[in-house]
């Protein structure tokens, strides 16, 4: 999985698992992996994918009812959390 990366944190591991299910099955090239220290999450899972699939993941979760935590993309090499269009939240 080359380029930049959109994560998803969950904050339950049945949330986590079903988001795997659901992605793979929308063809989502996926990497399930420990979620990162800095995000604060009740699961120790996250999901990665491409960020060119960023909206297909997004519109995925949301139509199956998905509850996460949030996304996050690394800036500067931290997570942070972004908004619907894939840019850091609180930025103009």
């Amino acid at each position: 999985m080359g380029g930049e990366t959109v994560l998803i944190a969950f904050d339950s591991t049945q949330q986590a698992l079903r988001a795997e299910m659901l992605l793979e099955y929308a063809d989502i090239e996926i990497d399930t992996r420990p979620t990162p220290k800095e995000i604060t999450a009740g699961c120790a899972l996250s999901i990665e994918f491409s960020l060119s699939d960023y909206k297909q993941g997004r519109d995925v979760m949301e139509e199956q009812q998905v509850t996460i935590r949030g996304y996050f993309r690394s800036f500067s090499g931290r997570y942070q959390e972004i908004d619907e269009n894939g840019e850091l939240k609180g930025c103009v």
